[in-house]
């Protein structure tokens, strides 16, 4: 009998709770559901798969952080890789093969928040129970979010064809979802998530938790997709608030080998018990080199100047079988761990900022828009000067800034998206110095508004549930 993916990863949901070591969670499938929710710890540990289930292979683990930049301008395959995601690479998208593991994994998470928010009644009233609430909605909207940024238009483009993803309130194991008529409807429903989850959240969570200063992240975030510019303002000056202080020049790098958590909102901890490696979608480090299945691309890195200190801190050039690479060191991991194994950043301060700038701009307040972009900058140049520009220099370099920042994060591609922006690649090649073996030119552009930048509904979930429609293009 065919089960839609939704049934299959509810299944899957409790197999993974009750052998996953690290979270110290009761058999729960052992149990009747209710019997799963009684006490304080067991809400605890339910909170905590949440956050586990972030780090899955499709989604914050792994592929969440990479196929964005690989289906956009940022890197360019290379040729001593092991053609890993080369169809996503070149935009050769199949319903079959293409990135169908983050429609589970992310369905997964979305299951897990519900089952926390059906049974959050049996926790008696107060803090602890308005904090786990809290998180469980905010998870909820953040993975149907990210689900929306790939699988549909976005709201600001969406035809009378355009459909949403089916926003899922409940667990239950039998429905056969269709998709939302309306892709507002799914912001919507996300901005109701998070705005309730902002008046419960606990303020001192830590960065390895959504805390109040993460929801306000992720307001901003939803609200300048949807061009809200607004309360994308008010949601990012919250975010900034209650965030501190950027990570300066001297302590920038160390973001990105987990020695300071400065500027880091919310990231996904990844122990070294767990040997989760979010990096190797970039690179293997062994006896040879460091061997990268993606570079960066050339126009990209020479954009770098050498007073910025993202350039040490994202890259590092080396040779292997002969031949010199400019490797994405963003993620190679941190002193003491196996290689690749790093804590995934999910929401950073920086990007407050920058989703602020870009807000004023459009809101008509362009005195803000760059103090908020000299503001970063101060903290990323050993050589500031304070930038002057104006109009759509301003602008241009707001976006500038956002792809250097923000790279390998993935961010590139829903941004090219939003902008409404053709994806286009140089002609270089994959070596350090522009050499080396380049894309077909028919790999370079990815014209505006192409059905591709809607992603396919992975074929498997169309074959189970007759309710579920396929995007137009495939």
């Amino acid at each position: 009998m065919k089960r839609s993916i939704l049934y299959l990863m509810i299944m899957a949901l409790f197999a993974a709770v009750s052998c996953d070591d690290k979270l110290e969670l009761n058999p729960y499938d052992a149990l009747e559901t209710g019997d799963a929710f009684t006490s304080p710890s067991d809400f605890s540990n339910a909170a905590r798969g949440l956050y586990s289930g972030l780090l899955r292979g499709s989604y914050y683990g792994g592929w969440f952080i990479s196929v964005p930049d690989i289906t956009s301008d940022n890197l360019i395959i290379c040729s001593e890789g092991r053609n890993s995601k080369r169809t996503l690479h070149v935009w050769n998208f199949a319903a079959n093969a293409t990135w169908g593991g983050l429609w589970s994994d992310a369905y997964i998470v979305i299951n897990r928040a519900n089952l926390i928010l059906e049974n959050i009644d049996n926790l008696e009233d107060g803090a602890f129970k308005d904090n786990i609430r809290a998180e469980a909605l905010a998870i909820r909207a953040m993975a149907h979010f990210d689900l929306a940024r790939v699988f549909s238009v976005l709201p600001q483009n969406a035809g009378s064809d355009d459909l949403g993803i089916p926003y899922i309130t409940s667990s239950d194991a039998s429905q056969k979802p269709s998709r939302s008529s309306n892709v507002n409807e799914v912001y919507n429903l996300a901005l109701d998530d998070l705005n309730t989850a902002a008046t419960l959240i606990n303020d001192d969570n830590g960065v390895g938790r959504l805390n109040y200063a993460a929801v306000q992240g992720l307001l901003s975030r939803v609200n300048l997709y949807l061009e809200n510019w607004s309360a994308a303002i008010t949601h990012s000056t919250n975010a900034i608030n209650a965030a501190g202080d950027l990570a300066g020049t001297g302590e920038f790098g160390d973001i990105w080998i987990d020695q300071t958590e400065t500027g880091v909102i919310f990231k996904a901890i990844i122990t070294d018990q767990d040997n989760i490696s979010p990096g190797v979608e970039y690179s293997q480090t062994g006896p040879t080199g460091v061997r990268s299945e993606y570079v960066a691309d050339y126009a990209f890195y020479s954009s770098f100047s050498n007073t910025d200190v993202r350039k040490d801190a994202y890259f590092s050039t080396s040779a292997f079988a002969g031949k010199d690479f400019n490797h994405i060191a963003k993620h190679f991991g941190r002193p003491g761990s196996d290689v690749n194994v790093i804590d995934t950043k999910i929401i950073r301060l920086a990007e407050m900022y920058l989703n602020r700038a870009e807000a004023y701009y459009r809101d008509n307040q362009p005195v803000e828009a760059l103090a908020d972009l000299n503001e970063l900058r101060s903290n990323r140049y050993t050589d500031y000067v304070a930038g002057i520009e104006v109009g759509t220099a301003l602008l241009d370099a707001i976006k500038e800034e956002r792809r250097k920042e923000l790279a390998f994060e993935g961010h590139r591609f829903f941004d090219l998206k939003r902008w409404g922006e053709t994806i286009s690649r140089s002609a270089f090649g994959d070596e350090s110095d522009g050499g080396g073996l380049a894309l077909d030119p028919e790999a370079q552009t990815l014209d505006a508004g192409s059905f591709k930048f809607a992603l396919p509904i992975p074929q498997a979930e169309l074959n189970a549930n007759s309710n579920m429609q396929q995007n137009p293009g495939y």
